[in-house]
């Protein structure tokens, strides 16, 4: 099956991330979205075709049955000692590696995982970069399923219009069983004092804002143009 420039452009960056930060032994973090099935894709192919060790948690039930399906050991985040690498995709990447993920409705699970790992790498096409995050993306912030109304209504003081996430004409509902509100700020100016806002929120459980999160970003300009950005 051909790809579309953009699926080749993710499938570069995944399988180059995949290719040069998993090794024998490791336990790994699997991210949640479409560039990450990429790079689920290639780890499943590298245990099978040079038999890794690999203990691997998941971001999301749909990556846990995805990887499983590769032949992937996916086990339980209780019980793990630090994850050695996370691949994951993002929504938004500033120049300062500063994110906005959540669009696949994972951000809690995948934010947890992101604190437990000793080295988060971003993988991305060009798309997601952006000088100031906002500007292409929605902010996501999953919330309580009780009050979710009031939620809204604290969450647009903010200065945002908050929009419930729907999916199929029903109203989404992630894998802890909370529900998303999808905030359009804007260009976020200051991400970290918004992030602080948001927080003291009652009924918000986590938001979209991975802030000095990613140690490195892969990112395909092009589907054989493929670059590595690091935090300073």
């Amino acid at each position: 099956m051909t790809l579309s420039e953009s699926d080749a452009m993710k499938k570069a960056a995944a399988e180059m991330a995949a290719d040069e930060y998993i090794k024998d032994g490791m336990t790994v973090g699997l991210g949640t979205g479409s560039t990450a099935f990429f790079a689920i894709k290639r780890i499943g192919e590298r245990v099978a075709e040079e038999k890794l060790a690999l203990s691997c948690v998941s971001t999301s039930e749909k990556s846990a049955q995805l990887g499983r399906s590769f032949g992937l050991n996916v086990v339980p985040f209780e019980g793990t000692g630090p994850i050695d690498v996370t691949i994951d995709g993002a929504d938004e990447i500033d120049p300062q590696l500063q994110l906005i993920k959540g669009l696949g409705g994972a951000l809690l699970m995948e934010k947890i995982i992101a604190a437990a790992t000793e080295t988060e790498v971003i993988i991305a096409d060009r798309s997601k970069l952006v000088d100031v995050l906002g500007t292409t993306s929605p902010l996501p912030v999953e919330v309580l399923r009780f009050g979710y109304e009031r939620t809204k209504y604290a969450l647009e003081k903010q200065g945002c219009e908050a929009t419930l996430r729907t999916k199929d004409g029903e109203i989404f509902i992630t894998d802890g069983g909370n529900y998303i509100y999808d905030c359009d700020f804007g260009p976020i100016e200051r991400p970290f004092f918004l992030e602080s806002r948001l927080n003291i929120i009652p009924g918000v459980i986590e938001n979209g804002l991975f802030l000095n999160t990613a140690s490195v970003a892969i990112v395909a300009r092009g589907p054989d143009e493929v670059e590595t950005l690091r935090r300073a």
